[in-house]
């Protein structure tokens, strides 16, 4: 359950203020509110510890700032080791109050998500719920409401390990695939170890990273102007340093699973292992990045690095940056030993940090009475006298020149590498889904006024974005599979307007193939009439003959090759119907299903295209005229506000007057 929090913000330690109250019967209700994004989660269960166990361990999982109680002792026993601890008047915790809180917040039929159901029978985490949010409005001086100013983001992401844990499969075949997967494992130590030891060598951070690659930021013209001060190279550095980690792992994974025997590890090295494109990925940054550069936060390693990360001969003006950055970076260690020896210091340092640069440090007790007049900026730090002098400043200010030059070509040298990179970046990356999730991210860059990741953007201003991504069933909710995506997609519907963008991913899957397709029809034709802008990912086909009967609507799919029997995913995006023959029966036939059964299927699946073709061509027919008008009407209103001279717009009005009189518009 989410609202919006105008003016929230939080500790570094915790984000969560917890409200918590309990009855005669021991029954205890919960309220956490995370202040960073905005959520509210609520629990209520009856406490079977006199020591308050459970309570304790739920406060330790939230880790609170603040708790909130109401004037009872017995209550606030369980609360050892939260930062603040609050007592409220009972007053405060208003069940009641609390329940129309939740409703307001979460939407606007909660009929949708079962909160009639759930106010009626969990009071107590309802009357927490009030506590929480009055203290949180009048301490934090945040605002809860509807958001009817702000988009709205209606979103559940789950890892896949969690998914997995809370949801699991109900396939039976992709259950079996994996205790195949397990047998294999459990009965060869050598596969398992060398397995485990493959997957430590993948960095942490690869996710987030690969990320950066698939988005290509604007080029701001007015950067050129700017001093370079190594952040972004790092950061591009950083990067690379990860995937190149990530690649060099593949070798050994390799190794390790040539010879697996259960499908889905012998999946794995197929179209991993066996995929020249990664060896290509790691050649391009092995012939521009030093193998010696390492990832570091000591802030003059951090520089070096920075300059000489990218190999010698790459750039030519690279090269002599990297010469007078080394010349002056040895002046100045030159530098520190003649002052060492002429005023006899021999303690004498000379560490750098990125705002100072090269600095020198005295000990005190070095000092007999005062330092030559040589040395300028002195200042005293405890035990330490820091200071500076003209020659250093000097050699400095050239040392500075010549970094932020360094900077400024090792820049240019890794944009040029990761736009080769990011051509093969599908390899690395979750298909449709990236998409999808990038549509979502690409309205909410734009609205929120940054740039977005692309060469030209069109972009309506959207009140809420709504996703419904997954598959799984709820157990806590005692919803199956497709009670579950009903009740998200009911939730869409009850709550979309004509300026919501909504984002499907699959529909109908969980139930049968009839009613799954009637369903998905009925959910597109209805998300039409709300004038919504709607991306539906599926897999089924028969779908696409919305676009033979409503003008507004747009088909797109996946490029894939077809060589040899094998399926070559090109990860692009293109206009109209997909044009792999029987797309899903060469999955089938490369999963190892019978020869026979695929034949058979072939058959079946063949009768009833030929039905399909017969009925979208009446649909064509029928509606042509209607297409024709829509194609006719969105071109006119480009032209009206185009930015073209009279000849062109002319020239432009001809060309649709003479494609409307042929019957067909290029």
């Amino acid at each position: 359950m989410e609202g919006d929090a105008a003016g929230a913000g939080g500790g570094d330690r915790s984000s969560i203020v917890i409200g918590l109250i309990e009855n005669r019967a021991k029954e205890v209700g919960v309220a956490a509110f995370d202040l960073r994004s905005a959520s509210l989660h609520l629990s209520q269960y009856i406490e079977t510890s006199c020591s308050y166990h459970n309570t304790k361990t739920l406060l330790h999982f939230y880790d609170p700032m603040v708790a909130i109680v109401p004037p009872n002792k017995t209550a606030a026993d369980g609360m050892v080791g939260v930062s603040e601890l609050i007592t409220m008047a009972r007053g405060c915790f208003d069940d009641t109050k609390g329940a129309v809180m939740v409703k307001n917040l979460s939407a606007r039929d909660p009929s949708a998500l079962g909160l009639d159901t759930y106010c009626k029978q969990y009071y107590l985490c309802l009357a927490a719920a009030s506590a929480t949010i009055k203290w949180i409005e009048s301490e934090r001086g945040v605002t809860f409401n509807g958001s009817f100013d702000h988009m709205n983001i209606d979103s559940t992401r789950t890892r896949l390990l969690r998914a997995n844990l809370l949801q699991p499969l109900k396939d039976i075949q992709t259950i079996n695939t994996r205790l195949d997967c397990l047998d294999e494992l459990m009965s060869n130590e050598e596969l398992f170890f060398g397995l485990t030891q493959g997957l430590r060598k993948f960095p942490k951070e690869s996710d987030k990273v690969l990320c950066h690659f698939c988005f290509k930021p604007k080029k701001d013209t007015d950067e050129v102007l700017k001093p370079a001060n190594g952040r972004k190279s790092q950061g591009l550095i950083s990067d690379i340093i990860v995937l190149k980690t990530a690649l060099d792992a593949i070798p050994f994974l390799s190794k390790v699973l040539r010879g697996a025997k259960s499908f889905l590890l012998r999946n794995i090295y197929q179209t991993i292992c066996e995929n020249p494109k990664y060896a290509s990925m790691r050649k391009r940054i092995g012939d521009v990045i030093d193998e010696d550069v390492v990832h570091s936060r000591a802030p003059f390693v951090t520089c070096t690095q920075q300059c000489f990360a990218i190999k010698a001969g790459i750039d030519g003006l690279l090269d002599v940056a990297r010469r007078s950055f080394c010349d002056t970076s040895e002046a100045i260690h030159n530098l520190a030993n003649k002052y060492r020896e002429d005023f006899k210091l021999p303690n004498l340092k000379i560490p750098y940090n990125n705002r100072l640069g090269f600095y020198f440090i005295v000990p005190q007790k070095d000092i007999t009475e005062r330092l030559p007049n040589k040395f300028i900026q002195v200042v005293r730090h405890g035990k330490n006298v820091h200071c500076s002098s003209l020659e250093l400043a000097s050699l400095n200010a050239r040392n500075k020149s010549a970094a932020a030059e360094c900077f400024l070509r090792t820049e240019l040298c890794l944009e040029g590498l990761i736009n080769e990179i990011r051509e093969d970046i599908g390899i690395l990356t979750s298909g449709k889904s990236t998409y999808l999730q990038q549509i979502c991210l690409i309205v909410i860059l734009a609205q929120i006024g940054c740039y977005v990741p692309a060469q030209f953007a069109s972009l309506r201003v959207v009140d809420r974005v709504f996703t419904r991504i997954g598959t799984g069933d709820n157990v806590e909710n005692n919803s199956s599979t497709f009670m579950t995506e009903m009740k998200e997609t009911a939730f869409i519907m009850q709550n979309v307007s004509s300026k919501s963008l909504i984002v499907v991913d699959e529909l109908g899957r969980a139930t049968s193939s009839s009613d799954g397709l009637a369903i998905a029809w009925s959910c597109c034709e209805y998300l039409l009439s709300t004038k919504a802008y709607t991306v539906f990912a599926t897999h089924m086909e028969s779908l696409s003959e919305l676009a033979t009967i409503y003008p507004n609507v747009k088909i797109l799919h996946f490029e894939v090759d077809l060589r040899n029997d094998r399926l070559d995913f090109k990860f692009r995006l293109k206009d109209g119907v997909r044009k792999v023959p029987h797309y899903g029966l060469l999955l089938a036939k490369v999963a190892g299903l019978p020869s026979s059964v695929i034949d058979t299927a072939a058959s079946i699946t063949s009768r009833i295209t030929e039905q399909e073709m017969v009925r979208k061509d009446d649909n064509c027919e029928q509606y042509r005229s209607l297409q024709m008008a829509y194609q006719v009407t969105q071109r006119l209103i480009c032209l009206k506000q185009s930015n073209q001279g009279d000849d062109y717009i002319r020239e432009a009005l001809q060309n649709l007057k003479d494609g409307y009189a042929a019957g067909r518009l290029t």
